[in-house]
């Protein structure tokens, strides 16, 4: 049961306004869940980060379609020092990443490191920031709709449509600068 709710949960933040009731009739007590994220996948990222302390109080978000392609990107800093940054194509779950990941990771790094120069933040500095150095305590969800997915494996690990890395690269690098 408790995979079907996290699955149903999960749809409903991939999918801004959609409702999904799940009720659960074992043991002779029905219980009833009710999931709506008004928010969509921002409220994911919110709800991702319940337990770390949140850099900035909402998380960035932005909704942007290029050559048919709908990326939808949210992401929160936190004081941590992990990334978790998941991946969907057509709201399903890409493990490992893929274009969309690439490009996103290529747009992150690059922004930071424009605002920082800009800033005169890296005063006195040999190189700009790396990538880790930007996905350090970084919490994010990158969805992106594609007519025609390509992806590695049967079980869709990783996509693999290379025009979606220079779509998302492009999209979020400009909403970020």
């Amino acid at each position: 049961f408790h995979t079907i709710l996290r699955s149903c949960r999960q749809h409903a933040y991939l999918t801004k306004g959609l409702r999904i009731s799940v009720i659960d009739n074992r043991d002779n007590k029905a219980s009833r869940y009710d999931l709506y994220f008004e928010h969509g996948i921002k409220s994911y990222v919110q709800f991702l980060v319940v337990d770390e302390k949140s850099i900035g109080a909402e998380p960035f978000y932005m909704n942007k379609e290029e050559e048919h392609v709908i990326v939808e990107v949210a992401l929160q800093y936190t004081d941590g020092m992990e990334e978790d940054v998941r991946c969907y194509t057509n709201n399903v779950f890409n493990p490992d990443g893929g274009t969309h990941l690439a490009g996103f990771r290529t747009a992150l790094t690059s922004a930071l490191n424009t605002y920082a120069q800009k800033s005169e933040l890296l005063k006195g500095l040999n190189a700009g920031l790396s990538g880790d150095d930007v996905r350090e305590g970084l919490t994010a969800v990158v969805s992106v709709k594609v007519p025609n997915p390509q992806f590695e494996g049967q079980t869709k690990i990783k996509l693999n449509n290379p025009e979606v890395k220079s779509i998302v690269g492009k999209l979020v690098r400009d909403e970020l600068i």
